[in-house]
């Protein structure tokens, strides 16, 4: 019968591509490891690698096994994760991967968070929408804060607060402004967030532009908010972005001011495998992160920045 141990090496193998490094990585001795996997085959009645000089690839069959191995290894993980919780996420670590524009929802949950269970530990990632939902299925991490919209159809969503945009030009273009309306932006450079994969705030930007006449200038389009705010600091364009990304990320050499003709709200999500065991103490980070939802804006947003 096939055991949960021969199930590991398997796996170990096809991601390695050689019995001498997946040996290397399991901490045995290699003939051991190449007698396991041959009464593997032995007991499926199937070859599952193809043996080469320098890789081992796998056939056909080999393919379909690996992708319920690993599935089953994973349902395993969550099981024993599950029965081996004896307090209620009092302890761990929780990894948590958040976009930069939404930094300030997941400072001030991590902040009550810690106030309340100190012995939790985080394990942060950073990036665009895309490739947090990429962490979150790859299990890389436990819970993503995003910015809609996005593909939910695998994904459990929790709605956080709407915010408007506002605009963000260098300090020297103000001219004694106290707003903006739309029509400011025809006649600058914009330096826009943009997702590596998928369609997000850049579009929906651009189809504001579009919906008040005129198509905008994109000199510079990045994943990264400070970054841009850097640009902008330095009289390279202005920005449009999430009034809290500018309160978190605040630099000397700009002005933050509102738009007073435009509907655009961003709105943030922390999304969730619903495939996945999620542990104790990551339910007890969500529940603190809906309580600051239910607030309204992050706190740190304050009021409407302005030189």
């Amino acid at each position: 019968m096939i055991d949960v141990k021969q199930l590991k090496y398997f796996v170990t193998i096809a991601e390695e591509g050689q019995i001498t490094k997946a040996a290397q990585k399991l901490h045995i001795a290699q003939p051991p490891l190449s007698q396991q996997l041959k009464q593997l085959e032995e007991e499926l009645g199937v070859l599952l690698f193809d043996r080469k000089a320098k890789k081992m690839e796998l056939t056909p069959p080999g393919k379909a096994f690996y992708e319920k191995a690993k599935q089953l290894l994973r349902q395993l993980d969550d099981a024993v994760a599950e029965v081996k919780e004896i307090e209620e996420g009092t302890a761990g670590t929780l990894s948590i991967g958040c976009v930069k524009s939404c930094f300030s929802y997941l400072a001030q949950a991590i902040r009550h968070f810690h106030e309340q269970v100190p012995n939790v530990t985080f394990h942060l990632r950073e990036g665009d929408t895309f490739s947090i939902c990429q962490l979150l299925q790859e299990r890389h991490i436990d819970i993503g804060i995003v910015r809609l919209p996005m593909d939910a159809a695998h994904y459990d969503v929790i709605h956080l607060a709407s915010e408007r945009y506002v605009g963000v030009l260098p300090a020297q273009w103000k001219n004694g402004r106290t707003a903006l309306c739309m029509r400011d932006f025809a006649d600058w450079p914009l330096l826009l967030l943009h997702r590596v994969h998928g369609a997000g705030q850049y579009e929906r930007v651009i189809e504001e532009c579009r919906r008040h006449g005129f198509e905008p200038n994109i000199l510079c389009e990045c994943p990264d908010a400070t970054i841009l705010l850097s640009l902008v600091a330095q009289g390279l364009g202005a920005t449009i972005v999430p009034q809290s990304t500018v309160a978190l990320f605040r630099l000397p050499g700009i002005d933050v001011l509102e738009i007073i003709d435009s509907s655009m709200t961003a709105e943030a999500a922390a999304i969730l495998d619903r495939q996945r065991y999620l542990p104790k103490s990551a339910r007890r980070f969500l529940a603190v992160l809906q309580t600051i939802a239910a607030s309204g804006q992050p706190k740190e947003s304050g009021p409407l920045l302005r030189s």
